[in-house]
């Protein structure tokens, strides 16, 4: 359907003027699809969930307006300074609209922000961490098991293990031969999913962002401060150390994580220092020591993970992340697991600095 036909049809539902609705993508998300909806007075973002990863996109929200809701409160009495990203209705009051059997919804969109994909300085890094510990901090005494499991096991290390050795069994498309190496070096560190479970017993439950991306965070066009935490959709129960590695994966190297150059892929270690002290400072009177002490595990777990899904992807024919070229996920794969295996080289570095805050 053309996306000019769509953004009428969602201008009709949000109370914008029909024959002024403008649609241009924004954002570089791999998952759902993200426009600016426009007419000449109003602007709102709005997106096409994906129904395939997110098959309950009704849990999706309910999860997400939840968090909202705390986050506004937490605002009104003073304890969240960052701007807190909303679902918006439609004027019968729903937050879902059915267009085509594609599932739609708008969220308000936040001015006078910009996000970045690659972390270029220290305080880049610095600002984005502490803007992503301000909102664990703030969700601290979030029931977090009121939370739906929008996408079950997501950062179950043993379970993507097990998709993976299903997927290559099978090598549908016959591309395992092609990077037999790659497969090779996963293989061999797949003994980190016990050390992740036996960590995991140790750390209390959170409600965690679960997708702490650099560019899951807006920076204010006019101080370069923390404007706002955003994209909520994988807001679930979990660990903090999660939270903490993905970040780490997507601050820490130069390089895109689709970069191909894999010489320059590693751990810059002032980024490290600068988010380590932004996350953590936030949360030191509610981490536990067994927390701290995991987020040098999280740092491992998180490309190692997300490598091995690029990896199971690749070889199940690209199915579930967007590829923009031939064996895009395989070169993310072969990014993501440098980047692990960096982490690996100066993980006692990383731990001291880490201990040090």
């Amino acid at each position: 359907m053309e996306y000019q036909a769509v953004a009428q049809q969602l201008a009709d539902e949000y109370g914008l003027i029909s024959e002024e609705a403008k649609m241009k993508p924004i954002g570089s998300g791999h998952i759902n699809t993200t426009m600016l909806l426009q007419d000449n007075h109003k602007t709102m973002v709005v997106q096409k969930l994906n129904t395939t990863v997110f098959p309950n996109p009704l849990h999706l929200v309910e999860n997400a307006r939840a968090i909202e809701q705390h986050l506004t409160a937490k605002a009104l009495n003073g304890e969240y300074s960052l701007a807190i990203i909303k679902h918006l209705a439609t004027s019968s009051g729903q937050y879902l609209v059915d267009i085509n059997d594609e599932v739609w919804r708008a969220l308000a969109f936040i001015g006078r922000s910009y996000s970045e994909d690659v972390v270029a300085n220290e305080q880049q890094a610095l600002t984005a961490a502490n803007a992503f510990g301000q909102f664990a901090h703030a969700l601290n005494d979030f029931d977090a098991a009121q939370l739906h499991h929008v996408i079950p096991n997501f950062h179950n290390l043993a379970m993507r293990i097990d998709a993976f050795n299903q997927v290559l069994a099978k090598d549908e498309h016959g591309r395992a031969d092609k990077c037999s190496d790659v497969i090779a070096a996963f293989q061999q560190q797949f003994a980190l999913a016990e050390e992740l479970q036996q960590a995991q017993k140790q750390v209390p439950l959170r409600a965690c962002h679960n997708d702490t991306k650099i560019n899951n965070m807006l920076f204010s066009t006019q101080s370069d401060a923390a404007r706002a935490v955003i994209d909520l959709d994988t807001c679930m129960p979990g660990n903090w150390l999660f939270d903490f590695g993905d970040m780490v994966r997507t601050f820490c190297s130069p390089e895109a994580e689709d970069s191909t150059n894999l010489s320059n892929v590693q751990v810059r270690e002032n980024i490290f220092a600068a988010l380590a002290q932004g996350y953590i400072e936030p949360l030191q009177d509610s981490v536990t020591e067994a927390e701290k002490d995991s987020f040098i595990l999280g740092a491992k777990v998180m490309p190692f993970m997300i490598g091995l899904r690029f990896l199971t992807d690749h070889l199940d024919g690209d199915n579930y992340f967007a590829t923009h070229r031939a064996s895009h996920n395989l070169d993310r794969a072969k990014n993501q697991f440098a980047l692990y295996s960096s982490v690996l080289e100066k993980e006692d570095c990383l731990n001291n600095i880490i201990r040090a805050i």
